[in-house]
């Protein structure tokens, strides 16, 4: 090797060395900037959905990805920018409901076209005017009202002309409003909706997720990245299917016995549910949150036991006295508040329900929506 050759080399070794100092200075800068500076969503309304791939008919939801192309991620744009309602700016002759709530009327074990916002589409109804009506899916798996405000608030965005808001005691005491993780990771939404409307939810602040500097960071976001990434992938596959959960062959079903014993509810013994136990402001804030557009409260089926010691507890979730306390609490308040309420909490049979006391089969999906039809018919076409 000639020393001309050796010293190309050694100035091309310096030159690589350099860069690659420059690249990794350049990316540590870069990642500390990015820290500064506070999550905005930005990221997650890139999709790949409503473009290369049909939008979800229901938000991501899901733990076994890789039998349900899904899977749960706390980032709300992403999640919107995956579904079928993203596709397209409002049609002019499009009467828009858009429905918010728990599992139950996400879908949990119905396929998509079997949940109560299919079952409206198919109906193919039409609002004064001959506006063809369409409804969209935007319920998410956890029981907690302030998870339904935070929906709620990005829904609007989309310009519906109806919300029905499926509720269900589980979804009231304070005690777990934060708990769901969807709600807990999402501090910087939540909190200023908390402010707003003066919710008495100054006690839940502590279980927020608050990320730190080094998890705004890059590299601290990687795990959000990466499940927007995930998202996109699983795209091809749903779409190739159609299938966004698992259906087991063997569920267990809901339990239908219970103990003579069993009557308090989430630690509380009767007769009285404590005055501060309920979130019932939660409502009142979706209802100011909404404005002119009409909210249609929902109190959802249940299952009602005919089992062992039935007398005592509805289901796993309800005692007697708590849940009828509660029917009690939502018909005073929707009558003072003016809202459009429909109780159907008994309207579907025991027979009807899966794995859990407010999940129904298809059938008892129908059940459900034939006795909720005339009321949506009448605020369509008032």
């Amino acid at each position: 090797m000639t020393e001309q050759t050796s010293g190309q080399n050694r100035n091309t070794a310096r030159f690589i060395r350099n860069v690659l100092i420059k690249a990794l200075l350049l990316f540590l800068a870069l990642n500390f900037v990015v820290g500064l500076i506070p999550p905005s969503g930005t990221l997650g309304q890139i999709s790949l959905y409503n473009r290369l791939f049909p939008g979800r008919a229901r938000l991501p939801f899901g733990e076994n990805t890789e039998q349900a192309f899904n899977l749960s991620l706390y980032d709300l744009e992403a999640m919107f920018a995956s579904h079928e309602i993203n596709a397209r700016p409002k049609p002019e002759d499009e009467f828009r409901i858009i429905l918010i709530g728990d599992s139950a009327t996400w879908g949990t074990l119905l396929k998509p076209e079997e949940t109560l916002s299919s079952l409206i589409n198919q109906d193919q109804l039409s609002a004064c005017g001959g506006k063809p009506v369409r409804a969209y899916n935007l319920a998410y798996p956890s029981m907690s009202l302030t998870k339904d405000l935070m929906i709620l608030e990005k829904a609007l965005t989309y310009d519906p002309d109806l919300i029905l808001w499926p509720v269900t005691l589980e979804s009231f005491p304070i005690k777990i409003q934060v708990d769901t993780p969807l709600v807990a990771n999402n501090a910087a939404r939540v909190q200023p909706l908390i402010e707003a409307y003066d919710l008495p939810l100054s006690t839940e602040l502590e279980h927020f997720v608050e990320p730190n500097f080094w998890e705004r960071t890059l590299i601290g976001r990687r795990r959000a990245i990466l499940d927007a990434f995930q998202l996109q992938l699983y795209g091809v596959l749903w779409a190739a299917t159609g299938i966004d959960q698992t259906y087991p062959e063997n569920i267990i079903p809901a339990q239908r016995n219970f103990e003579a014993d069993d009557d308090a509810y989430m630690g509380v013994e009767p007769p009285l549910l404590p005055p501060t136990f309920l979130a019932a402001s939660v409502l009142h804030a979706g209802a100011e949150m909404a404005g002119a557009v009409p909210i249609l409260v929902i109190n959802e089926p249940i299952l009602v036991s005919e089992g062992k010691n039935s007398d005592i507890r509805y289901n796993f979730f309800y005692p007697h006295w708590a849940y009828d306390q509660y029917r009690l609490m939502l018909a005073e308040r929707s009558e003072f508040a003016k809202w459009h309420y429909a109780d159907l909490w008994d309207f579907v049979p025991q027979e009807q329900f899966t794995n859990s006391a407010v999940h129904l089969t298809p059938e008892g999906m129908q059940i459900y929506y034939r006795a909720l039809k005339p009321t949506i018919e009448r605020l369509i076409c008032p």
